[in-house]
């Protein structure tokens, strides 16, 4: 009985309950995003607000140990608050939480120990391995700008090398190889964070095969047909053209019977004299000769 005459004084002041303070505060960081989480405080029939701060090296050291309200969390409803965007450098940061209702607020509670971002976890990015053709591509997650990609591949084969490339572009298809035709490539990747000096672990490789370079049946029979057809219709089209170019411009003009020389022309020069003599000529006026 004594403990809880005890705990009165500390549970009211002037008659007013005051608020717990929220409890096992923690933060999970995945991929360089941090959230810091906590226990919510029950208050019947009340809705609680909580108010989250943050300091980091140059606020304890150069600022007299200010607090900074996070960015995303001054107030919020929810029991956690991503503090990602507040955490800017590689040195340990404090960070605490204080539930509000109206006018009341509780005690601070802080995370500890420190929170630094180089304790992130880093996993392999999630990636899709395709083929154009015979081009071997890769698309890679999208983890934010401060996420390199190592992408290793090669041809799955006795004794192959294993090729490195860097990638810095995200979420959009990158070319890494021409593949040969029959032949199996395969793909892993790890991220890499420059401003942690840490990378993650690879992830499963992804293999794809391109298949065996055949022309399909119908095709070669249609080149077959087509390469006779040439060889057939242009010497006929080569002739056919020149026959007609021949009797355009060397026509060949058949004489009529009458203007044909069937007698030597040595005989009809030697015709006799008297023969010539004999010859009337009569001299025909215009008249008779379209009468005649």
């Amino acid at each position: 009985m004594w403990l809880f005459y005890t705990l009165i004084p500390c549970l009211l002041i002037d008659g007013v309950a005051l608020l717990p303070a929220p409890q096992n505060l923690s933060i999970q960081s995945t991929n360089m995003k941090h959230l810091l989480t906590w226990s919510p405080v029950i208050m019947a029939g009340e809705t609680i607000h909580y108010s989250v701060e943050y300091q980091g090296e140059y606020e304890s050291l150069y600022m007299s140990h200010i607090w900074i309200p996070s960015s995303r969390c001054s107030p919020t409803t929810v029991p956690e608050c991503d503090v990602t965007d507040d955490i800017t450098a590689t040195v340990p940061y404090n960070l605490r939480v204080r539930a509000i209702l109206g006018s009341q607020t509780s005690a601070w509670s802080i995370l500890k120990p420190p929170f630094n971002r180089n304790s992130t976890i880093l996993t392999p990015p999630g990636m899709e391995v395709t083929k154009d053709g015979f081009h071997l591509v890769v698309k890679l997650e999208d983890l934010g700008p401060q996420f390199e990609f190592l992408v290793a591949y090669w041809r799955r084969e006795p004794g192959a090398k294993e090729h490195v490339k860097i990638v810095r572009s995200r979420g959009v298809p990158v070319h890494l190889e021409t593949m040969e035709p029959a032949a199996v490539y395969c793909v892993k990747a790890q991220t890499f964070v420059k401003a942690i000096g840490r990378h993650s672990t690879f992830s499963q490789a992804e293999c794809v095969k391109v298949q065996e370079e055949t022309l399909p049946l119908a095709l070669a029979l249609f080149a077959f047909v087509g390469f006779m057809l040439i060889l057939v219709v242009v010497p006929l089209s080569i002739w056919k053209t020149g026959r007609l170019l021949r009797y355009s411009c060397c026509p060949v003009v058949v004489l009529p019977d009458t203007l044909k020389i069937t007698n030597s022309p040595q005989k009809l020069i030697s015709c006799r004299r008297e023969d010539v003599e004999a010859c009337a000529t009569t001299v025909l006026s215009s008249e008779e000769l379209f009468r005649t």
